[in-house]
């Protein structure tokens, strides 16, 4: 039976209430985007995180999070490798996942997201997805929630299930984007977004602040979220992403910019991480 309760109600909050988690995406990519996550959560308006177990630079994301534990973060669950000079691949062994490999035995490229989500094994996918969590839990660190790199909800109705599955095994909140997914967690009782989940990568670059600035004035009622994409910007950054760096790096001065918590606090918008969430995902 369905249960008619709003986000907001579910959390605790009136029905008035704007709530908004800002979450930096792809904690564990490359170094400027550990340190600008860092930096944006400590100085800025960044509520929590999400790792990329097979990227490069993981581990160093994992240092941080032993470092600063007060800093909420979900396993980022990772099919898609999107640079075509700065590669990543499976955690599990590449002969157990075949179906997720392209020919140079990486995960395949943005641009061959269908041809990814045509021939991958659920199987398989379930192997993957719990090695990433599994490398999570095996450095002792204790995340908050799953969500998706690149692959809204799983690009599949049956990988949405299986990681609906993994988030109740884990103990774990899920993001959830698409509506008809959204609706069947709240047929549950379980709390997420009210209005899908809003992309930086959306956005573009140009006049970056102005549009945050225009969103938070008109964030609507009930539970929203944004997935941003800070980093630093630098030589490494630009060298990954030629062509879209400056996606991330104004994601990240406007993050840290006392406009950013003015505005906040002057709208009175309650910001949240996927802890709020996670005690209602598991009760």
């Amino acid at each position: 039976m369905a249960i008619d309760l709003t986000a907001n109600a579910l959390l605790g909050y009136p029905d008035d209430a704007r709530l908004l988690i800002v979450n930096a995406d792809d904690f564990g990519m490359c170094h400027a985007n550990n340190e600008a996550t860092l930096r944006a959560f400590k100085d800025g308006i960044v509520t929590s995180t999400t790792l990329m177990t097979p990227c490069p630079w993981a581990p160093h994301a994992m240092q941080l999070l032993r470092e600063h534990h007060e800093m909420p973060f979900g396993v980022h669950l990772t099919l898609i490798s999107e640079h075509l000079g700065y590669r990543w691949g499976p955690l599990a062994p590449k002969d157990r996942v075949p179906s997720l490999l392209n020919e140079g035995g990486y995960f395949y490229t943005n641009d061959r997201r269908s041809e990814l989500l045509a021939q991958a094994k659920l199987d398989e996918i379930e192997q993957e997805f719990r090695t990433q969590i599994r490398t999570v839990l095996n450095a002792r660190l204790t995340p908050t929630h799953l969500d998706f790199h690149c692959l809204g909800d799983g690009g599949r109705e049956d990988i949405f299930d299986l990681t609906l599955e993994l988030a109740k095994e884990f103990g774990l909140a899920l993001r959830v984007s698409d509506r008809s997914s959204a609706e069947r967690c709240r047929a549950e009782g379980l709390p997420v977004s009210d209005h899908g989940v809003l992309d930086s990568y959306g956005l573009g670059w140009d006049d970056k602040s102005a549009k945050y600035v225009a969103l938070l004035r008109a964030l609507p009622t009930g539970l929203n979220e944004w997935a941003i994409h800070p980093s630093l910007g630098d030589a490494e950054a630009q060298a990954m992403e030629p062509t879209s760096w400056r996606v991330r790096k104004s994601d990240f001065d406007f993050l840290v910019s006392r406009e950013a918590r003015d505005i906040v606090n002057e709208q009175g918008i309650t910001l949240l991480d996927f802890r709020a969430l996670q005690k209602i995902w598991t009760r």
